[in-house]
């Protein structure tokens, strides 16, 4: 679980393009995906950045959204867009599979992956604290003050995206506020 530690005037509703881990960086895009009846397409989309470019304007950390819902929580959701209107009698409402089954709501563990077409948090400038697998780790990271920038895809290999590191040659998006030894657990600043 990703922590939220003081978030400045930027907080947007937003819906993954692709699936992304809790705590990553991201940045904006358009939104192809809808839930019933097209209430989200208004919402912009989110997704890793795959090259240099598009990790200099990964400005944004990505939480899980708050979730009510009782437990267990299927995931996928079965669809019940029809279903007060015409019962259980419809091939997307039952039988369903789910694929995973949360007996904790997910927002409260530690790195879990946001599936692609759910609702999510993108937090722009404030403090947050991941855990390590949110950064790629070096002995400058343990320093604060230190800069650091977004991984991806192109420099960095598959599954780094999103990651933050020490600055070599991309853009500063964030510094090290405070990196704690007991658990590796990164306390990093959004900068402007």
């Amino acid at each position: 679980m990703a922590e939220i530690n003081h978030f400045g005037d930027t907080i947007l509703p937003v819906v993954t393009q692709e699936d992304i881990v809790e705590g990553r960086m991201v940045h904006l895009t358009s939104n192809v995906h809808s839930r019933n009846f097209g209430s989200q397409t208004d919402l912009p989309g989110v997704i890793k950045p795959d090259t240099r470019a598009l990790a200099a304007r990964a400005k944004y950390i990505l939480f899980w959204e708050q979730d009510k819902r009782s437990l267990p929580i299927y995931q996928p959701q079965p669809h019940f867009d029809w279903a007060l209107r015409y019962g259980f009698d419809q091939a997307a409402n039952a039988p369903f599979n789910p694929t995973l089954v949360y007996l904790t709501h997910p927002q409260q563990q530690e790195c879990l992956t946001i599936p692609s077409g759910e609702g999510a948090l993108a937090f722009g400038e404030g403090i947050y604290t991941v855990a390590s697998g949110c950064y790629v780790y070096s002995a400058a990271i343990e320093v604060p003050g230190c800069p650091l920038e977004v991984c991806n895809d192109a420099d960095d290999g598959a599954g780094a995206a999103g990651k933050l590191k020490v600055t070599s040659a991309g853009t500063t998006v964030a510094e090290v506020y405070r990196f704690n030894d007991d658990n590796a657990k990164l306390t990093f600043k959004i900068l402007h």
